[in-house]
């Protein structure tokens, strides 16, 4: 089981650009270990700390994001019961999940 920074950290190796096309978004993780990561034109970055201009902010417990992120956890489900508050661009956050392949960071 990984923790959430680590989980942050290995995204870049899961990112699909091509379903990211010509996006330019900065999403924060609050957790932790606070992270944020860019995604410019198919390129994903991800660094430790916060950012003054994050265009959506997701604020979960560590456990709840590793389940997000390796498909344990449905993210509306996480959004209505309350494990997951949205700060931001919304429809952003919806999309997040197509960028990724969760079976790259279940492993």
């Amino acid at each position: 089981m990984s923790n959430a920074k680590a989980l942050i950290e290995m995204m870049p190796q899961a990112f699909d650009a091509s379903a990211a096309g010509d996006m330019n978004a900065t999403i924060q993780y609050a957790i932790s270990t606070p992270m944020h990561m860019v995604i410019d034109n198919g390129t994903c970055q991800v660094q430790e700390g916060e950012t003054d201009n994050a265009d959506v902010t997701l604020r979960m417990d560590d456990d709840d994001l590793v389940a997000l992120l390796t498909g344990e956890l449905n993210g509306m489900t996480a959004f209505m019961t309350g494990k997951l508050q949205v700060d931001g661009d919304i429809m952003l956050a919806q999309k997040l999940t197509s960028l990724f392949d969760a079976d790259r960071l279940s492993q």
